[in-house]
């Protein structure tokens, strides 16, 4: 039979108050999820891997603690909840979708993954990856290509672009990401859902990337309330994470109230080519928040992008790209050309750079914090086209592509600033559609640590434009065997 569709998009926060009325199972949610991944697998491809048996007896035992059998059930609890694969989970493939490590098996697991488990999810499904996660995109030669929901023909983003797919396609109530440049957020974009960059040290990470101020992981769902609820089960401070915050901030489930902001909108963050579906939906965004009461004003925040491209070359090269570059000696015949290109281009760090990169990091946060302390938050476009073709390889697109420059797979994030002013919360939400019918989005940019923030204003957008909450806002995905 085909998948209840109404169960697989049921917000996790519903699903969980249904829980506790007993009005729904866990076993029946799991159910649907599992057999709406059975329909839409073969479009979309956004698992790596599933373990629909385990999910089965994890939901039965979620479904006797909400009857009052065993422990209290946690606050995820019976809730699918696909994690990114490259995190680790014990006994579980751990290949970080490349060829080189596609034999290898996690002894441990990482600890938002652990958090999510012991909150009681149930990892029910790993989601792709680009190879190493270190693309825009989302393909590899170990899990092939992952499409979008909305139309094959067109990319996810990446690098967490099979949890942002899975999230679009019902086949997960809730999903984790990982974001180095705008890895969480910019499959959002292209899948028209919600993705959270915490301030560094938010959200705990293993080492060595936990020192990676750049680095971040956190939480990917369809709504505002969602992303919430999953941030507050996955923050907060963690005894191997010597980066990790000990102060812990909670996110309020009453969002929405804006009045009285003062926001400030960029189109373009002082350089960026904006595709015109692109901008018209984020001054769209930027109508509704003034509805909301919202004073919004358009500003030039006085970016320099090249400065920006500096920054980031050098920090790249400091840690992420020279892991990449270490693996091309003996097995650059077996990698993607695009992990490749990254180890290449990122593999070498030029004596006295690093003292450059931080200085320039200093310039660059020094203008969004100067811009900050007038306004609440920053809007702005997550990327600069809606997203790439599916499965594209570089040298197919035309260098003047969308209007961009020399690389056009890096050249459209409009992500990557805001890992370099890393302590600044970020929210991607949907804004609306491009002519292909591929979702487009916004970045919410809050001030240092003010993690609910973003929340509001988002909140605040939904309320008023809302996505995937009725049929006819959710994706009908072709050849899955069902008009979904």
């Amino acid at each position: 039979m085909p998948a209840d569709l109404d169960l697989c998009y049921l917000p996790a926060t519903e699903a969980l108050a249904k829980f506790r009325r007993r009005e729904l199972s866990p076993v029946e949610l799991m159910e649907a999820t599992l057999a709406r991944a059975e329909e839409v697998e073969p479009v979309v491809n956004a698992f790596t891997w599933q373990f629909a048996e385990e999910a089965m007896a994890e939901a039965r035992e979620a479904e006797g603690r909400y009857l009052g059998r065993g422990p209290a059930p946690g606050p995820l609890a019976g809730l699918p909840v696909a994690i990114k694969e490259e995190m680790a989970v014990e006994g579980q493939p751990w290949t970080s979708a490349s060829l080189i490590l596609a034999d290898k098996v996690a002894t441990h697991t990482a600890p938002l993954a652990q958090r999510a488990i012991d909150a009681g999810g149930i990892v029910h499904a790993r989601t792709t990856q680009p190879e190493f996660a270190c693309a825009g995109f989302t393909h590899s030669r170990l899990f092939g290509v992952t499409r979008n929901p909305w139309n094959p023909a067109f990319d996810v983003g990446g690098s967490s672009g099979g949890s942002a797919a899975s999230l679009a396609a019902g086949t997960a109530a809730l999903a984790g990401g990982s974001d180095i440049g705008g890895s969480i957020r910019i499959p959002a974009s292209c899948c028209g859902v919600v993705g959270f960059k915490p301030p560094y040290g938010r959200v705990p990470e293993e080492p060595p990337y936990n020192l990676d101020h750049y680095c971040h992981e956190g939480p990917l769902a369809r709504t505002v309330a969602d992303c919430a609820l999953f941030e507050n089960v996955v923050a907060g401070p963690h005894p191997n994470d010597v980066a990790s915050l000990r102060d812990e901030v909670y996110i309020p489930p009453d969002l929405g109230d804006v009045r009285g902001w003062k926001i400030a909108l960029s189109v373009d963050l002082d350089g960026w080519t904006v595709d015109p579906a692109v901008e018209a939906n984020t001054r769209a965004v930027a109508a509704v928040l003034r509805d909301a009461e919202a004073t919004v004003e358009e500003v030039a925040i006085g970016w320099d992008r090249a400065a920006i491209s500096e920054a980031v070359s050098i920090h790249y090269a400091a840690i992420f790209g020279s892991s990449v570059a270490a693996l091309l000696p003996e097995h650059r015949e077996r990698m993607t050309p695009y992990a490749v290109r990254f180890g290449e281009q990122f593999g070498e760090l030029p004596p006295g750079s690093v003292l450059r990169g931080l200085e320039l990091e200093g310039e660059i946060y020094g203008r969004l914090g100067a811009l900050l302390a007038e306004y609440r938050l920053l809007l702005c476009p997550t990327t600069a086209i809606p997203a790439l073709p599916a499965g594209h390889q570089e040298a197919d697109l035309r260098p003047d592509a969308w209007g961009m420059a020399a690389y056009p797979t890096w050249d459209h994030l409009m992500t990557v600033p805001f890992n370099v002013c890393s302590r600044c919360p970020v929210l991607s939400v949907p804004s609306g559609f491009s002519p292909d019918g591929v979702p487009t989005g916004v970045q919410l940019v809050g001030r240092t640590y003010t993690d609910a923030d973003p929340f509001h204003a988002a909140a605040a957008i939904e309320a008023r434009l809302p996505w995937l909450d009725a049929a006819e806002r959710r994706p009908r995905i072709e050849g899955a065997g069902v008009a979904a």
